[in-house]
Parts: structure tokens; sequence; C-alpha cells
């Protein structure tokens, strides 16, 4: 089956839809996100194709005639993970990596994201791959980003993550200039901010091999264009994803330096 474009019929509507508030439960997750980037790329749906379940279209864009399915790359510092309603006053600080190519849930036909996995900075990875069997990771972080409030931009932005499962390499330099209008591929703004920054539905392959799904709400991301200094990925690497060449040319990206999230626990194992 081919892969469908990314086109919504009513963008606006669904994002209002996904910014409406939501119920919270006794295991959900709250946490301000500081130094937040959004790498995305753009690559032959081919290349993505072996690594998402079937129930799952590759969400795709057109870029100078050629369809592109497109994935992305998230660090941020959490900076007060905390449960909600369980000692909500018992809060961690750490460093965290998303890896995510964009889709379309077939069964639903909402665009969500699948997780390849995710990179962590904390203990805390550990009593979650063993409770829900979510794919975290351990992995040792420097970050270095400083940010001027006078200027709304940052003087400098830079992750550095060591993991057995995937090592990063990100140093940006924020333009400053506010992502305000859509970028190629996309028919509107409020269809790239939809697909890009607001798939509230999250999917991955278990530890042991099942597709688990969480969800997350947040508002709407006050977000600054930045370019690339230096940017590698070894799991793209190891997954042959990316060349180093090509790394280095990503489709876009967002920078925020501070936001809120919900993260709606616990995680599930899909029928």
């Amino acid at each position: 089956m081919s892969e469908s474009p990314h086109a919504l019929d009513d963008p606006a509507a669904t994002l209002r839809r996904r910014l409406q508030p939501r119920a919270t439960h006794w295991l959900d997750i709250e946490s301000g996100l500081e130094h937040f980037a959004l790498i995305n790329y753009a690559l032959p749906a081919a290349r993505l194709r072996p690594h998402v379940p079937q129930r799952f279209e590759l969400a795709t864009v057109e870029i100078d005639g050629e369809r592109r399915a497109m994935m992305s790359v998230v660090p941020f510092v959490d900076a007060d993970f905390h449960f909600r309603h369980l000692l909500p006053f018992v809060r961690f600080r750490f460093c965290q990596t998303n890896y995510r190519v964009y889709v379309i849930d077939r069964t639903t036909g909402e665009h969500v994201v699948w997780f390849f996995g995710t990179t962590l900075g904390s203990w805390t990875v550990w009593p979650a791959r063993w409770l829900w069997r979510i794919p975290w990771y351990p992995a040792r972080y420097q970050v270095a980003c400083e940010y001027d409030g006078a200027a709304r931009r940052y003087r400098r932005f830079r992750y550095r993550a060591t993991s057995a499962w995937g090592d990063a390499r990100v140093e940006l330099a924020d333009t400053g200039e506010p992502v305000r209008a859509p970028l190629p591929g996309f028919a509107s703004f409020d269809d790239m901010v939809l697909v890009l920054t607001h798939p509230v539905d999250g999917y991955f392959y278990r530890l042991d091999g099942a597709v688990g799904t969480y969800s997350v709400s947040h508002d709407v991301l006050e977000l600054t264009h930045a370019t690339p200094v230096d940017l590698r990925f070894g799991l793209f690497e190891r997954l042959g994803l990316l060349s180093a060449d090509e790394m280095m040319r990503p489709h876009s990206i967002f920078l925020c330096p501070r936001t809120v999230f919900q993260i709606h626990m616990p995680p599930r194992r899909c029928r």
C-alpha cells in the first residue's frame, strides 16, 4: 500500500481538539521541558518502512517533486519531572532524547508518532523499563545551553549524549526568528504545527516485542528557527537511515526555551 500524504481536511479544528484540557489520572506525569529542540528530517520512505509496523502509514511531504517520509530527534531537559497526584513534591531533573517517525494510524486516521526509543540521563530509566517495558535506554549527557531572555534567542545550544543504544551530538545556532509560516511540504501553518508539534499519541515496540502506546498533552509551542552546527546520531547510522552528510541537512529545526508537558500514564499494550 502506498504511503499517505500528510494533508488534513481541517488541521485547525484538529489542533483545537488536541489542545482541549484532559482529565488527569493518579499516575499522570507533568514536567517542565527546558532547552527543547525539534530536529526534523525528510528522507525516502523506503528507508523507514521496515522499522514501522504495517498498522501505521508513513506521513509524507512533497519536496522538490519527490515524496518524503519524516522523522525527528527531540532532545530536552526534564526540569521538574513528577507525578501530578502521587507524591507531587518528589521531582527529578534529567536529560532526555526522543527518536520518532511521523505516521498515520490506519485504524483511526489520526496523525501520531512511532518511537524508535528514548535515551534518559537518569536512574529512573530502569523502573520505567521494568514496570512498563517501555524502550528507554540509559545515557550520560553533557549540556551547554545559554538562553538570552532579552534577545529571545540562544547564545549557545549544545547536547552530547553517550549511550550504547544511541550516541548523539547536537549543536545548533538559534536564528531568533519565530516560526510563523509553513515550511516546504506543508499546505498551511496549522498543518505543519499539527503534524510536527502536536501528535499527541505515541506508539512503540515494548521491550517484550508487543506494541505499546501512551499519550501527551501540551500547549502550542513558542518556537524559533535554528540551523545546524553539528548533528550526529548513532541510531540513524546504525539503522542505515541517514548518512553523516544527510544528518547535517535536516528539513527543519525548531527551538523552545521552556514548555510544560503532561504525560498520561501508564503506557498500555495495544491489542
